[in-house]
């Protein structure tokens, strides 16, 4: 893969990413989230009193495990399902769509059978395209070249 521009939306600088354990399980697990969409860091950034927006380039290194989501599918959302259930992945990247708060609330209400499959896939169409990259190891981080950082204009 080719060099490319990421972006990380946050409260401050990030000059030295890392993976990130928390107390919220995530769509692809713990780890360090980017976008390839400078509109949806915003939006992540937005949500902090000072929102900033991170800039790198990325070089992947292909010795590494990346799972790529191309299209949501079946997988994307057994996967997600699995993460955001605290399960364990053996991948140093995870790259694709991100299942936003109401697509996740479709997820809970499937998870719960509130919903059918059928019935989420009908309901999970997006408003606007989203895209995330998960950099979950200490190695994967290594493919991130800080370039600057942005201040978001609300």
């Amino acid at each position: 893969m080719s060099k490319m521009v990421v972006y990380h939306g946050s409260y401050t600088r990030v000059k030295e990413p890392y993976v990130k354990s928390g107390q919220y399980t995530k769509d692809f697990g713990n780890g360090f989230y980017c976008t390839i969409i400078k509109e949806q860091a915003e939006r992540w950034a937005k949500r902090y009193n000072t929102p900033i927006i991170n800039i790198y380039e990325l070089q992947i290194n292909n010795s590494l495990k990346i799972m790529e989501f191309k299209e949501m599918t079946e997988e994307w959302l057994d996967f997600i399902v699995d993460c955001r259930h605290g399960k364990q992945h053996i991948y140093d990247i995870v790259i694709g769509a991100m299942a936003n708060d109401q697509i996740y609330n479709f997820i809970s209400d499937y998870v719960d059978g509130i919903i059918t499959r059928e019935q989420f896939w009908i309901m999970a169409k997006f408003k606007y395209p989203t895209h995330q990259i998960n950099f979950c190891t200490d190695e994967a981080i290594k493919c991130l070249k800080y370039r600057e950082c942005q201040e978001v204009i609300r």
